[in-house]
């Protein structure tokens, strides 16, 4: 089973973790979830590969979107 700790993403932030300077990105926008190994792919990535639906950390072919963390509210008549 594949494992990725990555999230690809638009923005990048440096982030010190352990004395480790490492890359934090921040996205905009559709972005979808690989089923196998859990890689957050932003739809401008796929695009930028050619439109292909494919996972670019395993290259499983399954994705899913993931939904926004804001509630439509609608109401009721």
């Amino acid at each position: 089973m594949y494992k990725c700790s990555k999230t690809f993403k638009s923005e990048i932030f440096l982030v010190e973790k352990e004395g480790i300077l490492m890359e934090k990105k921040k996205t905009t926008g559709i972005v979808y979830e690989c089923v196998r190994c859990g890689a957050k792919v932003p739809l401008e990535e796929l695009e930028l590969r050619g439109g292909e639906i494919k996972c670019i950390v395993c290259g499983y072919r399954i994705l899913k979107k993931i939904r926004p963390p804001v509630v439509k509210r609608v109401p009721a008549r």
